[in-house]
């Protein structure tokens, strides 16, 4: 808390001249009373007057002055980050409230310092005990920060800081040098030591740290993670291929079981006939998901071509029931015509049959100089959140007799692309299923 100054500055350096004056006029009014020529004695007195005033403030300012320069080193020392600096003052005037608020400043940034540094500290123990492996390269591509895993990922035992990016990592393996300069997001494989290898994902990220650009590297593994996300699919693809040809063998088990029954009766040709239909109709139905799934595991790389639009559009309204929700654009799109339009009967498919009416089923195409927008929007009873997240997952189906493949061909065909692919709920109700598609210059 603020001390509360009896007298200022001011009022003290007026007193003491209000002093010093009045006890020289007093003086020289009694020796001009006692003495004839007193009036000769005024310059003396005078003289002596102004001497006492000369010092009178020298030893005035002298305190003032000393504290003037404790606050200039202190500030000073501010300058190399030092707060340890305080000033040690009684003084109750202006001066002394200056030097409590200094003194007041340097204990609040000392503190935020111990703060800041304790954060750090803290920040730098939870970086160099993750699993992930952390890169910071300045403009140059020299290492400035580089975390314990990210040292055992190039063999280095010791520091890594100083050294250049692409040299420390093109001495690990070209692969991991490479991905370093091509600077995008994705996956890439590290060899190991023998004939194995191990699957990682590097991140990369831009930041601007003292006015300069920095970039930031992440690289985690993900061998165990994928590994064991295989083998979950697998399992799951086995319990659905078992489930589809359980639900067709036993039937056809079944209907076999009665045909050699009634064939052993000699009669009922009839029966015999609608048995031989069932069974055929359930041996298709289980080629038919066998097919499905081989053509989804079997997917060819996208042949894409320039397209236009009319004729594209014409051919998909002979297939299905779509109204569009504007003009098609002038300049033809870019892509795989036969692919893209499997996505889309798939996608009108699926709307049809959310139950929207063939009205409200639409196709949208926006188109710039870089992208192509291709959605297909419907008045269906749409999906959860839930639903969304998962329908773009194989194998998940809402439908009793779908293979939970539709969707993920579709993601799969926009994707290989290069494109990315979405589902949106709209707004009163109904799903947009989105095909985000890049259109090469020219």
């Amino acid at each position: 808390m603020r001390r509360k100054s009896r007298f200022s500055l001011e009022g003290r350096f007026i007193a003491l001249l209000s002093v010093i004056v009045a006890g020289s006029a007093v003086l020289s009014a009694l020796l001009a009373l006692h003495w004839r020529d007193g009036w000769l004695v005024i310059p003396v007195v005078m003289l002596v007057a102004i001497v006492a005033v000369v010092a009178a403030v020298r030893r005035f300012f002298r305190p003032i002055d000393e504290i003037h320069q404790a606050l200039r080193s202190g500030v000073a020392s501010f300058k190399d980050h030092d707060y340890s600096v305080t000033i040690a003052t009684s003084r109750g005037d202006e001066l002394g409230e200056l030097v409590q608020v200094y003194n007041e400043l340097a204990e609040s940034l000392r503190n935020e310092r111990f703060d800041l540094f304790q954060r750090e500290l803290m920040l730098d123990t939870v970086i160099q005990s993750s699993a992930v492996a952390v890169y910071i390269a300045n403009e140059a591509g020299a290492v400035i920060y580089g975390n314990r895993e990210a040292a055992d990922l190039v063999g280095k035992r010791g520091g890594i800081e100083g050294h250049d990016l692409l040299k420390l990592t093109g001495a690990r393996a070209e692969s991991l040098a490479a991905a370093i300069a091509d600077g995008k997001d994705g996956l890439f494989t590290l060899p190991q030591d023998g004939d194995g290898s191990e699957i990682l994902h590097l991140t990369c990220r831009n930041f601007n740290l003292n006015g300069r650009i920095h970039r930031l590297f992440l690289i985690k593994k993900l061998t165990r993670e994928i590994t064991r996300r295989e083998v979950e699919t697998w399992k799951k693809v086995i319990r659905v291929i078992t489930h589809e040809m359980n639900n067709s063998l036993a039937p056809i088990r079944s209907l076999i079981t009665s045909a050699q029954k009634i064939a052993e009766t000699g009669k009922g040709g009839e029966h015999l006939r609608d048995i031989y239909q069932s069974i055929g109709s359930r041996a298709g139905h289980l080629q038919t998901f066998i097919e499905e799934y081989a053509h989804f595991a079997r997917l060819p790389h996208p042949r894409a071509e320039w397209v236009d639009w009319n004729p594209f559009v014409t051919s998909l309204e002979s297939l299905a029931e779509f109204k569009l929700a504007e003009n098609l654009p002038d300049d033809p799109g870019h892509f795989d015509p036969v692919q893209m339009e499997q996505v889309l009967l798939n996608l009108m498919k699926n709307a049809a049959e959310s139950g929207s009416d063939s009205a409200d089923i639409r196709l949208r195409v926006l188109q710039n100089e870089t992208e192509t927008l291709i959605a297909v929007e419907d008045r269906g009873d749409g999906m959860s959140t839930e639903q969304m997240q998962l329908a773009l997952l194989p194998f998940y189906s809402t439908k009793r007799s779908g293979t939970g493949l539709g969707l993920p061909l579709c993601r799969e065909i926009v994707e290989a692309h290069g494109g990315t692919f979405n589902l949106f709920a709209r707004q009163d109700g109904g799903m947009a299923a989105t095909c985000r598609l890049p259109r090469p210059p020219g």
